[in-house]
């Protein structure tokens, strides 16, 4: 169970084979635990299992230890690790940008994490920061990745505060910019944010994963930022939740 600070989701996995039964999320709310409890009791009927079917249930997230229905919480940098590991078994480094935080991860043998940074402190370089601008700028946000592609010169957005680069982009609207350079240039203004915690980039496969993945304009800024291809997970929301899944399973030690 991935507990975010904007979704809940959820990865059954067969502990035999690894292989992903299915997976489920919920927007988030105050009572976590009730969320996520009535989301895997969802998912199991929709499998034709019922509870007994569990061996074990790790938590990762926010919220994780909110979800009274697992056995331990593990964090997100050590889930998201494994579970883009479990999807992509090439990877060099993860970036993982949600809701309200973002991370560069960098792995070594195995998946396993060798150093991290991570923004938790401010919404910039965030979902946060893109909502903000989708709602200002009156686009929807899964539309985003479009109208940066259609950018021909991007705005320059010298704040990273969410509070004052609001401020800015109303002054940018003002000014005659287009919404889409305005938005390319947020795109850009987060990647470039990426790149400078990120610290060493390495040669290997680079996979982008969380919520904010999903925005298309988001992958080709990132590779630009920091100067090398960028991949995005194959299934980008759920892999905190399947790499819970996948640390549950080695921890019962595999047994059906």
């Amino acid at each position: 169970m991935d507990a975010g600070s904007r979704a809940i989701k959820i990865a059954l996995l067969d502990t035999r084979t690894r292989a992903v039964v299915a997976t489920g999320s919920c927007d988030q709310g105050i009572n976590q635990s009730a969320l996520a409890s009535d989301l895997l009791a969802r998912l199991l009927a929709e499998q034709g299992l019922d509870a007994g079917s569990i061996a074990a249930t790790v938590a990762t997230g926010y919220g994780r230890h909110a979800v009274a229905a697992a056995d331990r919480a593990v964090t997100e940098i050590t889930c998201h690790a494994t579970g883009v590991y479990h999807l992509h078994a090439d990877v060099a480094a993860v970036i993982d940008i949600g809701g309200q935080d973002s991370k560069f991860i960098h792995l070594g043998t195995n998946g396993l994490v060798v150093d991290f940074s991570m923004n938790d402190r401010c919404a910039a370089g965030t979902g946060r920061f893109l909502e903000v601008v989708a709602q200002r700028l009156d686009v929807p946000i899964a539309s985003l990745g479009e109208h940066a592609r259609r950018a021909d010169k991007p705005a320059s957005i010298s704040s990273m505060c969410v509070v004052f680069a609001e401020s800015e982009l109303i002054g940018l609207l003002a000014s005659g910019t287009s919404r889409e350079n305005i938005i390319a240039g947020v795109c850009r203004a987060i990647a470039q944010r990426i790149a400078a915690m990120a610290g060493r980039i390495p040669a290997g496969k680079i996979v982008f994963t969380g919520g904010v993945a999903r925005v298309a304009g988001m992958r080709d800024a990132l590779a630009e930022a920091l100067r090398h291809p960028v991949t995005v997970a194959s299934d980008p929301c759920m892999t905190g939740a399947i790499g819970a899944a996948i640390i549950a399973a080695r921890e019962n030690g595999g047994s059906e």
